[in-house]
């Protein structure tokens, strides 16, 4: 008797050449619903309808097609235990070998604007995670296919193996069948906790469950050392983000080169509005050695690698516009290990191919960062909103007897959105809408703002400082004085604010408190 495969597919790619495969090559019959059969039969293929074999029809509106006995009990049987021959014998019930099943785009119909509850929940699917989960139980005797890039792979297992598939491929794809209806289930289950917490109070929460799947799409030489291993996964079905960036030359990507583009994307999304001037960041180990803006591209491309030449040096460069032909030359004078941007010109981009080892790569969408980050700990793992709201300056308060001035209320902002991408402890000093001293990561806000302080030089004289975190005595403040820092922007918070506002005030120095901080571990 020949082999049954069960196809019923919402994504028919390549579906009628495997199926014409599986029919002609392989001898088998095709057992189909719906719309799959529809398919198959204006191919001219010949398909039993399911609705035909069970003697059931379709229901609820298409509720209900395959979740049957005839269709479960033939993929559930075990060819090697008698009595389980003798129920489907009894019953009537033909064997199925293969499963072809791919879900109704849930992921898809929930990424739309404005989607209803009531047509997301039309989009899960329940007949099809059961059959793959059935054929994936029942891998020893049953081939489960859940993706149409499966399709020639099977292929052509079966025929390096008289036409059966080999047990390894069939344990193989069971996994990837589990996987999949995981992936699926916890899409599902995140969006209607979102929904439930959304209808039961306005005030941001974290789910009392919380699950990270993806599938591999690169395998990386190595993690952020030779000797640790490494892989890039991407969560859900659509390419988004990174994996939906365009490279236009270079080497492949390393473990760090994501670490640090991802970086990159965060501080460029805080000067991606539509009125705000070109923009360059030079960031190295994810920490910004040079933000600016200016008039043209390239100019802010200059002006921000100009802040720290030394560090930029095999660094990141990220750009809010698309890279034109002056920028692309300026690029191509020094040593960088990636530059990303929303685009790039066709000029700009032979211009470029003179650094052929640089990884150039365009992203459109720089603002569509993740809305939580994730960190290991033993035992478990954090998870945490992510710190990307891009503020203005109307919840600001001005502490001190003197007032910014307005061209000093913009450098200030400037100063703040930076300050927030550095690591923490963290202190900035900007003129004229570039960075010109940076201290990151240090153990104390004096070590950050020597650092800083140093490296401004006497560009300090005239220039603003940001702080990350608030002030605990005023020596950040008199020593920014001495140097001839002329207005100061940080969170405030401390028990001793009213020292470092009573300093600002007898120096002459503006303070604004933001009352938001921006620590970055």
């Amino acid at each position: 008797m020949a082999r049954v495969a069960l196809l019923s597919t919402y994504d028919k790619t390549n579906l009628v050449e495997f199926a014409r495969s599986l029919v002609e090559e392989f001898g088998f019959e095709l057992l189909s619903s719906g719309g799959t059969a529809r398919t198959l039969t204006e191919a001219g293929l010949p398909v039993t309808q399911v609705s035909e074999y069970t003697g059931s029809p379709e229901m609820l509106g298409g509720r209900v097609k395959t979740l049957h006995p005839k269709i479960h009990g033939g993929i559930l049987a075990r060819r090697d235990i008698s009595q389980d021959q003798q129920d489907l014998e009894d019953s009537q019930i033909r064997a199925i070998d293969l499963v072809v099943v791919n879900l109704y785009p849930f992921e898809q119909t929930i990424a739309q604007p404005g989607v209803s509850l009531a047509d997301a929940i039309e989009q899960i699917d329940i007949g099809g995670p059961t059959l793959l989960r059935s054929a994936a139980k029942n891998f020893q005797h049953v081939t489960v296919l859940c993706s149409p890039q499966q399709y020639q792979n099977c292929l052509e297992d079966m025929r390096q193996n008289q036409g059966t598939p080999s047990d390894g491929f069939r344990q193989d794809c069971a996994a990837q069948a589990f996987w999949h209806t995981t992936v699926y289930d916890q899409a599902i289950a995140a969006y209607l906790s979102q929904q439930s917490s959304a209808e039961v109070t306005s005030a941001p929460t974290m789910p009392q469950q919380y699950a990270i799947a993806g599938h591999q799409i690169q395998a990386l030489r190595y993690g952020e050392n030779p000797h640790q291993t490494a892989a890039w996964y991407q969560i859900g079905s659509q390419s988004t983000g990174w994996a939906a960036a365009e490279k236009l030359q270079g080497k492949e990507l390393s473990y760090n080169n994501l670490v640090d583009l991802e970086a990159a994307r965060a501080i460029i999304a805080e000067f991606m509005q539509p009125d705000t001037p070109p923009c360059a960041a030079v960031l190295k180990h994810t920490n910004p050695c040079g933000v600016a803006q200016a008039s043209r591209l390239v100019e802010a491309y200059e002006n921000a690698f100009a802040a720290d030449s030394v560090s930029a040096f095999g660094g990141i460069v990220a750009l809010n516009r698309a890279i034109d032909t002056s920028t692309a030359t300026a690029l191509t004078k020094t040593f960088l290990e990636c530059v990303v941007a929303p685009g790039c010109e066709a000029e700009a981009a032979d211009i470029l191919k003179k650094k052929s080892k640089v990884r150039v790569l365009t992203l459109e969408n720089l603002l569509d960062g993740p809305t939580n980050s994730v960190k290991a700990i033993a035992g478990g793992f954090l998870v945490q909103s992510t710190d990307q709201d891009i503020e203005g300056t109307s919840q600001w308060k001005v502490v001190t007897q003197k007032e910014p001035s307005p061209e000093q209320w913009e450098e200030l902002l400037f100063a703040w959105k930076a300050c927030k991408h550095v690591k923490s402890n963290a202190i900035v000093i900007t003129r004229d809408r570039a960075t010109i001293g940076i201290g990151a990561g240090q153990m104390n806000r004096v070590g950050a703002a020597k650092i800083a302080l140093e490296q401004a030089g006497d560009r300090a004289n005239g220039a603003v400082l940001a702080s990350d975190g608030f002030f605990p005595f005023d020596d950040t403040v008199r020593n920014a004085a001495t140097q001839g820092i002329q207005a100061i922007v940080q969170p405030g918070g401390s028990l001793r604010d009213n020292d470092s506002i009573a300093a600002a005030n007898e120096l002459g120095i503006p303070m604004i408190l933001t009352n938001v901080r921006h620590f970055l571990h």
